[in-house]
């Protein structure tokens, strides 16, 4: 078990016990008795990181035909049918070589390659089956089993050549499988917070001298991209540390205006729930604009039908792009953002 799982367990347990006092021992023992031990179901429901070395990883297997189901269904409407991605999210596979897999090293990476994909980037595959196991589907993180993690990165593998349309997947040959990644010898292990390197260092004294006056940004989006996929500040996780930027420009009356006018209900709901990554109010993105939506059932008592979709999703309505389901968005939610959508202009 990591020791951010462990930081994790304790400081669940800590505000489970409400943060009693310190209970001090008449010794002078003034170790405080906060918490409780967790139970082996607690720490399993956290402990569920895969190391590079492998540790963690569950028994399973899963082969390329059948991660590509899977990809079909539930990863193709985000990241593309074959990896390549869209509109929404960067391309997972290309720009790796055979050369690269033979030696370890993406020349890509190096040189002036215009993006940089995930097989380009990740060093072990066990982060790749980590992320996917955590974190994916998007709107339904944690709900493949543990064989369907294996089938998708299977696909994945061998989207980018590095395993055989044949292939199967399992705990038993992952490692053979490391020792092809195209990557394998571009993470740095020379630094404070690998394993044996030492510490990082905590205990410094900060420099107060010669300090700079002012922060320069060194890298911003240039004016004319800012608009590219919609208003960015509003296509954001409700949580985590990022945020986005208003998209209207660098700035003047358009982005005032954005940050002055509350949106309506089922505005605010369709950028909490992402349904913003694919749609925008007058363009067709991934899936049609809101207002092509309304168009096509102006008139008409869609609320009932749109709503099913919204929970079911579906495809071939609008093209062979699936609507992924969204079954986790409550019924109140989805029938003010399906009214706020049909009367989109």
């Amino acid at each position: 078990m990591s020791m951010w799982v462990e930081l994790r367990i304790a400081a669940a347990l800590l505000l489970a016990a409400g943060c009693a006092a310190p209970a001090l021992a008449g010794t002078g023992d003034a170790r405080a008795a906060l918490g409780r031990t967790a139970t082996p179901a607690e720490v399993a429901a956290w402990d569920i990181d895969v190391r590079p070395d492998f540790k963690g990883l569950p028994r399973g297997s899963g082969t390329v035909a059948q991660g590509q189901k899977v990809w079909d269904g539930k990863c193709a409407s985000c990241h593309g049918d074959f990896g390549e991605s869209n509109e929404v999210f960067a391309p997972l596979v290309g720009g790796t070589t055979a050369d690269d897999i033979r030696r370890g090293r993406v020349a890509g990476m190096t040189g002036n390659q215009p993006y940089r994909t995930t097989l380009m980037k990740v060093s072990t595959v066990s982060t790749l089956w980590d992320y996917i196991h955590r974190a994916m589907p998007w709107n339904a993180p944690k709900s493949l089993s543990v064989n369907e993690v294996y089938a998708v990165t299977a696909y994945l593998l061998h989207l980018g050549e590095i395993v055989p349309a044949d292939f199967a997947l399992s705990d038993a040959n992952i490692a053979e499988v490391q020792r092809r990644m195209p990557n394998r010898a571009g993470m740095t292990t020379e630094h404070g917070l690998w394993p044996g390197r030492g510490r990082p260092d905590t205990r410094n004294t900060a420099c107060m001298s010669r300090c700079a006056e002012q922060v320069t940004i060194a890298s911003s989006m240039p004016d004319y991209a800012r608009d590219a996929h919609g208003d960015l500040a509003q296509q954001q996780r409700a949580f985590g540390p990022v945020r986005g930027i208003a998209a209207a420009g660098a700035g003047g009356p358009a982005v005032a205006a954005v940050a002055a006018a509350a949106p309506p209900p089922g505005a605010r709901l369709a950028s909490q729930y992402q349904c913003v990554a694919c749609h925008a109010m007058d363009r067709k993105l991934v899936g049609p604009s809101f207002a092509d939506i309304a168009g096509k059932y102006r008139g008409q008592d869609a609320h009932a039908a749109l709503a099913r979709k919204v929970k079911a999703g579906g495809q071939g309505a609008w093209g062979a792009v699936p609507m992924p389901p969204q079954p986790q968005i409550p019924d109140s939610d989805v029938q003010a953002m399906v009214g706020w959508i049909l009367e989109a202009k």
